[in-house]
């Protein structure tokens, strides 16, 4: 391999490098950030499965994360909050994001 060509490698490497960085520390991205911010909305509970510990919500916007209103199911841990989710009940909510699972942390 040339000298250039060795050099044009390397260079497209450490490019390639700095754009992923820059990719996990834009807003919204990278599960790191994500799973340290707390979120919060407000919905209507749609659904409720205790054995699984999760809840479907119909909710409004998210400002945070620029998420339009939706429909989407959330992980309950905490079986007291669990308890406060009834089909039909109107709440506000905080929630994170930990792993895969955004998850239930407030409900009010």
């Amino acid at each position: 391999m040339t000298r250039p060509a060795i050099l044009f490698c390397g260079l497209l490497l450490a490019a390639f490098a700095q754009a992923q960085n820059a990719h996990k520390e834009m807003p919204g991205h990278g599960a790191m950030h994500e799973e340290k911010q707390s979120h919060e909305a407000v919905g209507t509970v749609t659904k409720v499965d205790p054995g699984k510990a999760r809840a479907t919500i119909s909710h409004g916007a998210v400002q945070t994360l620029k998420w339009p209103p939706m429909t989407m199911t959330f992980a309950v841990r905490d079986k007291a909050l669990l308890e406060k989710l009834q089909p039909g009940r109107k709440i506000d909510f905080q929630f994170v994001r930990q792993g895969k699972d955004y998850v239930i942390t407030g409900v009010k």
